[in-house]
């Protein structure tokens, strides 16, 4: 098996811009959503897809719509239209939905017709009626979707693989999902060299979506070892991508992830500092950036955010020490006693006269 992993300093970088680069694999073959409870107010066309289903773009997608089995990797949030609550969210559980178009659930008919009228990295609005959805009884997965219950979707369409029967990831070996996700995340890496960001991240989602938590815990020994060494280079893509787009929550996320698995790994440990320092959290980012230098202590990019977070302590101390000073003012420099000449006189004149009458008449002998 070739071995593609460059070395920590090409991948962290030596200055500049380049300390952000995709990460390799050992194996070879969305912009965030705000968080909200309540739908999105969308100002855009409304277009009926089909009875009960209508749709409103939210953002633009790119490239052809998926066909018929097409496996869609979508994320979404749901609410139910008449009391406004939501009660799924796959962005907030970090774990895309696979959908093959064609085969879906019953219960997911009218998202799955939404999902076919859109492309790649499109994310829109669609209102599904209840006969398209949980339809007369409701749902008892989700207790809070009443009988009858219209729904509304704010979905996006991360990607989809071209038609293969409906083949879903359930259905193939370890080997062709592990494959699947390699082939996605090289796709990623291309156009993270394009600096196609959002895309990148879409291609590093799938990849991801192929290696679940179900599917991991089911792995060990080699199979296991080659599936993190797939899966931890996407989540530190992401890492990196969403630095360069200031997304530093969403980096700092990914980079747990890793080491959750891996809490020695010197490039989660770098890119989580990075991005703590950039939100401010002084403290965490110097603990992750001082355990990254003791792994790889020569490391240039390391020791630059270790120096500007000591520089930023520095000049955080001179501001406060300037801010106390002007509250506080100079300290008063003492006055000189001044002497009050009448006081002294005053003084002079009754001893005067205490000397005179202490003495008195002079006793005879």
């Amino acid at each position: 098996m070739e071995d593609v992993e460059k070395s920590q300093s090409d991948l962290l970088g030596e200055g500049g811009e380049s300390e952000i680069v995709t990460e390799e694999a050992a194996y070879v073959h969305g912009e965030p959503i705000q968080d909200s409870d309540s739908p999105p107010k969308v100002d855009s066309e409304v277009e009926v897809l089909r009875e009960k289903v209508t749709k409103q773009i939210i953002k633009e997608g790119h490239g052809e719509k998926p066909s018929k089995y097409s496996t869609c990797f979508v994320h979404y949030k749901a609410w139910t239209e008449s009391t406004q609550h939501k009660f799924e969210d796959t962005w907030q559980e970090q774990r895309p939905v696979e959908l093959v178009l064609g085969k879906e659930k019953k219960q997911m008919e009218g998202l799955a017709i939404g999902v076919s009228f859109m492309r790649s990295g499109e994310r829109a609005l669609l209102h599904v009626g209840w006969e398209l959805g949980y339809g007369e009884e409701g749902s008892f997965s989700f207790p809070n979707v009443p009988p009858r219950a219209d729904i509304i979707y704010e979905v996006e369409l991360i990607g989809f693989d071209e038609t293969r029967e409906g083949k879903a990831r359930s259905d193939m070996t370890v080997e062709e999902r592990i494959s699947s996700a390699d082939r996605r995340r090289m796709d990623g890496n291309a156009l993270f060299k394009e600096e196609k960001l959002s895309e990148a991240i879409q291609q590093y989602e799938m990849a991801i979506a192929y290696m679940g938590d179900d599917f991991m815990f089911q792995l060990f020994g080699k199979y296991r070892d080659m599936a993190l060494a797939v899966k931890n280079p996407c989540h530190l893509n992401m890492a990196a991508c969403f630095i360069k787009l200031k997304q530093y929550d969403d980096a700092i996320m990914h980079c747990t992830t890793v080491l959750a698995e891996d809490e020695n790994n010197v490039k989660a440990l770098y890119r989580r500092g990075k991005a703590r320092a950039e939100l401010g959290q002084t403290d965490s980012a110097r603990e992750d950036l001082l355990k990254a230098r003791k792994y790889a202590p020569d490391d240039k990019a390391i020791s630059r955010e270790l120096r500007l977070l000591a520089e930023h302590d520095k000049a955080i101390y001179q501001k406060q020490k300037e801010m106390y000073k002007g509250i506080l003012g100079p300290r008063p420099d003492p006055k000189p006693q001044t002497t009050n000449l009448f006081v002294l006189f005053w003084q002079w004149l009754v001893s005067l006269f205490n000397g005179i009458f202490k003495k008195g008449p002079a006793k005879s002998d």
